[in-house]
């Protein structure tokens, strides 16, 4: 019996690890590892690996990066093992040399100073990341051990964010001053997102079955879903403002409803519009393409028109469709960030607040749960997908 752990013990070497252990490697010592500033606002000092974190620390780094290095390149036995123990240890402790970096030269009776991430950890995290993927595909393991590791390593950042070492940390201190507005934001952002994907599902399904019972709703559906995605967002969601104004103001108990020419509702129908190519497209193809043979071994076993349809097509065409949900949610996640310019709420309230304030680490505050909620969204309905797909009978 085969194991997912088991490699060989004279494999090649792995250059995409050794290429980006390398560039990592390199770009820490290169880049800033982190800031001293201030302010919030006021532009700070930058510091080095070896200025930020001292020698041992450095050297620290090096010996792992190092080690990945030479790991990918010798010819050693349960080689993805000992590369995943240690890339994952790394990122499970990288919040660590920011504590140490605040330690250091955060100023003292300073209430107002704050250290903030240098592009040298995020490029650290970017690099470490990607080996961490590249070694969950070379060893082939399922995903119960990836899930296992990336909860270890969110845990670990969760414990070391709540303790007071990087209280001073000036994302920390953003969210700090408004945790409530972060809660509110949150759920503001699921639910536009979601809300969206839901709806264009139904839609969609709805549209793929009336143009597979009649071939004349074929091209214009294709052709007006296909037009909707072609529009700029930010010009479906300014052009929304004025007509929705005017139904409010012809029939005023929609603005009971919370439904106004700015907010929510033209940015749910905007979302919608972005969403259904996707999903129409996927929904159509994954019913289309259910082979024929299959279908006329139903209708010999007795089944008939909506039996072969919930039992036969629709079980087949789901991990499509879940695939053609997949990108409309994390479609759907990205866009509503831009929403919030027309006062829809979400993680874009922080990114253009930020932005307007001069204040950086706001910005991340916004655009760094979005970009998790995207993984998130990639990797439960990649999850979903994979599970629904048909296994192939062993005897």
């Amino acid at each position: 019996m085969s194991s997912t752990w088991s490699t060989s013990d004279l494999s090649p070497p792995n250059r995409v690890v050794s290429v980006l252990a390398l560039s990592a490697l390199v770009l820490v010592w290169v880049l800033n590892l982190g800031t001293i500033l201030p302010n919030r606002i006021v532009p700070g000092t930058g510091h080095g690996l070896l200025s930020a974190i001292g020698w041992p620390g450095a050297m620290l780094v090096t010996a792992a990066l190092s080690g990945c290095l030479l790991i990918a390149l010798l010819p050693l036995r349960f080689r993805y093992v000992s590369l995943l123990i240690l890339v994952s240890a790394s990122l499970a402790t990288l919040p660590l040399l920011l504590e140490v970096f605040a330690a250091r030269h955060l100023p003292e009776n300073s209430p107002y100073a704050r250290s903030s991430i240098g592009s040298g950890f995020w490029c650290l995290l970017f690099f470490l990341s990607l080996m961490l993927i590249e070694i969950f595909g070379r060893l082939g393991s399922g995903r119960g051990l990836q899930l296992i590791v990336v909860a270890v390593i969110c845990g670990s950042w969760v414990w070391l964010f709540q303790g007071d070492g990087l209280e001073s940390l000036s994302l920390v201190r953003e969210f700090n001053a408004r945790p409530d507005k972060f809660e509110q934001a949150l759920w503001t952002h699921l639910a536009l997102a979601l809300g969206a994907v839901t709806i264009s599902a139904g839609l969609a399904f709805v549209l793929a079955l009336q143009m597979i019972r009649s071939v004349a709703w074929r091209r214009p559906v294709l052709s007006v879903v296909s037009f909707l995605q072609t529009i700029p967002s930010l010009a479906v969601f300014g052009l929304l403002i004025a007509p929705l104004s005017a139904l409010v103001e012809a029939y005023p108990v929609l603005q009971a409803l919370g439904i106004r020419g700015i907010g929510w509702a033209p940015a749910m129908l905007a979302l919608v519009a972005y969403s259904l190519l996707p999903m129409v497209r996927n929904t159509y193809v994954a019913l289309t393409e259910v082979p024929e043979s299959l279908a006329d071994a139903g209708r010999g076993m007795g089944m008939n028109e909506r039996q072969l349809f919930f039992r036969l097509k629709l079980p087949l065409a789901l991990p499509v469709i879940v695939e053609g949900v997949r990108i409309t949610t994390i479609q759907a996640i990205g866009l509503t960030a831009v929403a919030a310019l027309i006062g829809a709420g979400g993680f874009g309230s922080f990114i253009f607040q930020g932005l307007g304030q001069a204040a950086m680490d706001l910005v991340l505050l916004g655009a760094l749960p979005t970009i998790a909620l995207a993984l998130l969204a990639d990797a439960l309905l990649s999850m979903l997908a994979a599970s629904l797909r048909p296994t192939p009978a062993t005897a």
